[in-house]
């Protein structure tokens, strides 16, 4: 699989990310790019943030973790019944290492392709 070409500021963000939390930030923007192989990475919000058609998704490392912010709540394959406690008031979806360790990658797939359909 090619890589997704990303700018100088994604670029930056994603080499800052601290060492705990790079293989699950990897493992979520390499899953991205298999859900929708013409999406497009830029910073938005100073994150990245995933674009195909006209939907987005968007990933931020947080002190535990990394959030996902943008998946449609009438298309997530089912992801947030099957895991309600990952998802914050706010609509996020907060995933410590251990939490998507248990998670397969059809899992987030899913999710990913749900939020970027269109």
């Amino acid at each position: 699989m090619t890589e997704i070409p990303v700018d100088e500021d994604v670029r930056g963000y994603i080499d800052a990310i601290p060492a705990a939390h790079r293989p699950l930030f990897d493992r979520l923007h390499g899953l991205i790019h298999r859900a929708r192989p013409d999406v497009t990475v830029v910073m938005s919000y100073k994150m990245p943030t995933y674009k195909a058609g006209g939907r987005r998704v968007l990933l931020a490392v947080w002190k535990h973790g990394i959030s996902v912010y943008g998946w449609r709540k009438d298309d997530d394959g089912g992801f947030v019944e099957r895991h309600p406690r990952l998802k914050t008031s706010t609509g996020t979806i907060q995933l410590r290492p251990d939490d998507a360790a248990a998670i397969s990658d059809e899992e987030f797939l899913d999710l990913f392709r749900g939020a970027l359909a269109g």
